[in-house]
């Protein structure tokens, strides 16, 4: 999803891992005909509550500044709401551990994939209730993944399970190929086997499952209280429904460790659902308050009002919280996210081209399509400088604008160097000699009230203006709504760009950033042919070692092409109350929406002393 320029504190955190795609392994194995069977070793214990049989007490108090827009898991696209649909409702498959290349069954016991990754058999478990006390059963996975389908909203993540099972992203409102046929084919029941069927392969098929969007709703609890009755008749008038207040929204059913017990416009109360099939939650309340006051946020936490606060990032954790009594510190947690400055080929409009000539009072539209001038402006930016001035010494470069760690990012690249030198060579030769005889001037933008993303801005103006007097970099403070908006349209000449995953497989980045059909193509407005057909082909195959070798292929040919500057690694830190335990590297995962601002965990995993 993409993200504005902004230290990000745990926001998709994730371990470093070895190179591997999601084909994932929990006691898997391949058979003569191709199919693999994945298999939940644990289930004879996980049936049954595997804790101490204590009653969960006390209570944990979160506070953060956003609101919660919505708790229907169909239309969950946003990490403030995630963090509370994860802990009330479940998927078939989750992360195992910290790890992201590896995934477990969790209300699946077991999967088969067939046909070479065009069809996924699902064994769903028994025992397990809904918090209305309604059995789980497989007629609710398919009317979860049938609803997601086929309302598919612009404010939800189901354009890339749509992606998967439908071949496109859009609805039916906007692609009239789609028929109610098509989406029964593709998810169905078996008897109580839950059943896929992809129209071609898709390596981060189960990763997408893992996604907090696609968590089993109570289908009879949905339908009784208004939701759609998941039937042919009615399907065509539920397609791109809002859902963000939707009567699910307000009155869910999930099969999680906690059930929902309030919600106001300032906080919402969770309690321990003491007929969760699993091992039980440890603490009886939880307690996450909306206070848009950073200043009252931590003073609470200060005084252990509140056991995780949103602190604002490392600046304030660093010089206000560490070393107070009371409160413990997480640092080095790996960042997920990748942020960028993009150079845009084809700026549409006047407002960052000025006089739109190469006459030292502007730059032509077409002004970044020479490749020495992107190249001069890559060469000009000090990650150095940047990563000691904003990230306090930590981080490293980055060659891909794909997290490090991630699956895919090949490490033995060399990132892009800082050389004013070499950015002088180039733009000696940009434009036949015209950029360096003539100069420009160009507006670059990025979003008000970031500290970071002004720091590299100005780092970059600096570097940029002390080449050539004639050079002219103005700075551009905008609303990050203005932002997104000209992004889109292509007027911004260069922008602060950044993306957090939705699901743990390289193609949600680098498709993003780097094809010519990407999300972020209108800010570069650039095309190449073989980094077009590379990712192509990496998004439609399961084999590993082919898909590092077309990862890592792409990222040496965009580093050549020098589409945009890139911001380093960005290690992330939390702040908690030191009586909370469960927290720690080995426990953090960054895919789980409580990374955002707490422990990378699941609620019922935490206890308190």
């Amino acid at each position: 999803m993409t993200t504005p320029h902004q230290p990000l504190v745990g926001k998709k955190l994730l371990s470093a891992i070895a190179l591997t795609t999601l084909t994932l392994s929990l006691a898997a194995c391949k058979s003569n005909n191709t199919t693999t069977t994945t298999t939940d070793t644990t289930t004879t214990t996980e049936t049954t509550d595997t804790g101490t049989g204590a009653e969960p007490t006390g209570v944990l108090v979160i506070q953060e500044s956003a609101d919660v827009p919505t708790l229907d898991p169909g239309t969950t696209y946003d990490t403030a709401s995630g963090q509370v649909v994860e802990n009330l409702y479940e998927t078939l498959v989750t992360y195992q551990g910290n790890s992201l290349s590896e995934l477990k069954p969790l209300l699946a016991t077991e999967w088969e994939e067939e046909d070479g990754g065009l069809g996924y058999r699902f064994t769903l478990r028994d025992g397990v209730k809904f918090h209305t006390g309604n059995p789980f059963e497989c007629k609710d996975a398919e009317y979860t993944f049938r609803r997601n389908l086929v309302t598919n909203t612009s404010d939800s993540g189901n354009w890339f399970l749509s992606e998967s099972l439908l071949g496109t992203g859009s609805n039916a409102n906007d692609d009239t190929s789609i028929t109610w046929q098509r989406i029964t084919d593709a998810v169905k029941c078996d008897g109580q086997t839950l059943v896929f069927k992809l129209p071609k392969a898709d390596p981060a098929f189960l990763a997408k499952l893992a996604y907090v969007g696609q968590a089993i709703v109570d289908s009879e609890h949905a339908k009784k209280i208004g939701e759609w009755d998941g039937t042919e008749a009615t399907w065509k008038d539920a397609v791109g429904k809002d859902l963000t207040g939707s009567p699910l929204a307000q009155d869910p059913s999930g099969t999680g460790a906690y059930k929902l017990l309030d919600k106001t416009a300032t906080a919402i109360t969770a309690t321990a659902f003491m007929d969760y099939w699993g091992d039980k939650a440890k603490i009886k309340n939880v307690i996450l308050q909306k206070i848009p006051e950073q200043a009252a946020r931590l003073q609470a936490f200060e005084k252990g009002d509140a056991d995780i606060v949103e602190t604002g990032g490392r600046s304030i954790i660093e010089a206000q919280l560490a070393g107070k009594p009371g409160i413990a510190i997480l640092d080095d947690l790996p960042n997920t996210s990748a942020f960028g400055i993009s150079m845009n080929q084809k700026i549409s409009g006047q407002g960052a081209i000025g006089s739109g000539k190469l006459d030292g009072q502007g730059i032509p539209a077409n002004f970044f399509s020479d490749v020495d001038v992107r190249r001069g402006f890559v060469a000009a930016f000090n990650t150095p400088q940047y990563i000691q001035d904003v990230q306090k010494g930590k981080g490293e470069p980055l060659n891909f604008l794909l997290p490090l760690g991630f699956p895919g990012y090949d490490e033995s690249i060399e990132p892009p160097q800082y050389d004013i030198d070499a950015a002088t060579e180039h733009f000696k030769k940009a434009w036949d000699g015209q950029v360096w005889n003539k100069g420009f001037t160009v507006n670059v933008s990025y979003r008000a009230g970031s500290a970071a993303a002004q720091t590299s801005m100005e780092i970059l103006k600096k570097n940029i203006e002390s080449i050539n007097p004639k050079f002219r970099v103005n700075i551009v403070a905008k609303e990050w709504s203005d932002i997104i908006k000209g992004s889109n349209q292509g007027t911004e000449a260069m922008v602060s760009t950044g993306w957090a995953p939705d699901y743990a497989d390289p193609d949600n980045f680098v498709y993003t950033f780097y094809s010519s059909k990407g999300y972020y193509n209108p800010r570069i407005n650039a095309q190449d042919d073989q980094i077009d057909a590379w990712i192509d082909e990496a998004r439609s195959i399961t084999d590993t070692d082919k898909r590092n070798e077309l990862y890592s292929n792409i990222a040496k040919r965009a580093i050549d092409q020098a589409w945009y500057i890139y911001m380093p690694n960005q290690p992330g830190i939390l702040a908690y109350r030191d009586n909370l335990q469960g927290v720690g590297l080995d426990t953090f995962n960054p895919m789980l929406s409580f990374a955002n601002a707490g422990t990378g965990t699941l609620w019922k995993d935490l206890n308190k002393s």
